[in-house]
């Protein structure tokens, strides 16, 4: 193997297998020897002055070419930094979200954003320069709904992909923006952004917090089990059953066993149907309320 072959394969080794035509020039190869590898098959163009080395692209080789192709002053955001941090599910043929500074970002397939970044607000994660999910999700949170918003950054939150005073920091430096506003607002909440499971989960949290009922901990892990909505002063566990998630004969095994330990140690458990929600959401809360009352001192409506 030549000598440059080896310098362009060892520089895509850390780069999903994208590499730039700036970079190779920086390196020492001469713009006839980059053409001939192009000629060769060894580099295939993905964007201008962008190459994918041999058939195989990595597993990130999209968003890193996006970020070569602005001119290498450019990070992952938005959309595309929460799909890389499995916050958001991947959208077939989608562009690619990066905040751009300087003259690149009119590139095919990507998305550019302009706002103000500072070094706090960049990173790199698996060797693509990223924008930090702490200032990621003021950038998403005025673009998702606020169940979809609460969501994301509850499970940030629970799989320490975040950290609150680093979160508070950036959205400090973005004070005025609208997402730092609607992340505020769920961090003032009883028990922080609520993270739930399904979007059952989701309609029956909306329904107690709509009436004005305590708020209960979201998928709280206790005794061993991950219940859906639990009270701890009231003592009080409720499960949103949807059919298709306890169909199966070991769900339903699973659910009473987890309902006699549960009851074993002195809880209440409640279960609420899809049904039940959807028909008689009234009776629904009837039912939260007396369960409630005598703890809380809930009047009843």
């Amino acid at each position: 193997m030549k000598s440059v072959d080896r310098t362009i394969i060892s520089l895509a080794v850390g780069q999903h297998g994208i590499v730039a035509r700036w970079q190779l020039l920086a390196l020492g190869i001469s713009p006839d020897a980059i053409d001939r590898r192009i000629a060769n098959g060894l580099l295939r163009p993905v964007h201008r002055g962008v190459y994918q080395v041999g058939p195989v692209a990595g597993r990130w080789a999209t968003e890193m070419a996006a970020v070569l192709a602005c001119g290498g002053r450019a990070w992952v955001s938005h959309g595309s930094r929460g799909v890389m941090a499995q916050l958001l599910p991947p959208a077939c043929g989608a562009p690619v979200d990066v905040v751009v500074q300087g003259n690149g970002g009119r590139v095919r397939g990507v998305r550019a954003h302009r706002t103000t970044l500072t070094a706090d607000d960049v990173t790199v994660a698996d060797g693509v320069p990223v924008v930090r999910l702490e200032r990621t999700l003021v950038d998403l949170a005025r673009m998702l709904d606020p169940d979809e918003l609460e969501r994301i950054l509850a499970m940030a939150e629970r799989q320490r992909l975040i950290n609150r005073p680093r979160l508070l920091a950036a959205m400090e430096r973005c004070r005025g923006h609208v997402g730092s506003r609607r992340i505020r607002r769920l961090l003032r909440g009883t028990n922080g952004p609520a993270y739930t499971r399904s979007p059952l989960e989701r309609r029956l949290l909306k329904l107690i917090r709509d009436a004005g009922l305590p708020e209960p901990l979201a998928n709280a892990l206790l005794l061993g089990f991950e219940v859906d909505l639990y009270w701890p002063d009231a003592g009080l566990v409720v499960e949103a059953d949807g059919f298709r998630f306890h169909s199966l004969r070991r769900d339903f095994e699973r659910d009473r066993l987890r309902d006699q330990v549960l009851a074993a140690a002195g809880l209440r458990v409640i279960r609420i149907t899809e049904r039940q929600l959807t028909d008689d959401p009234r009776r629904v809360l009837e039912t939260l309320r007396r369960a409630l009352q005598v703890q809380f001192a809930i009047p009843h409506r």
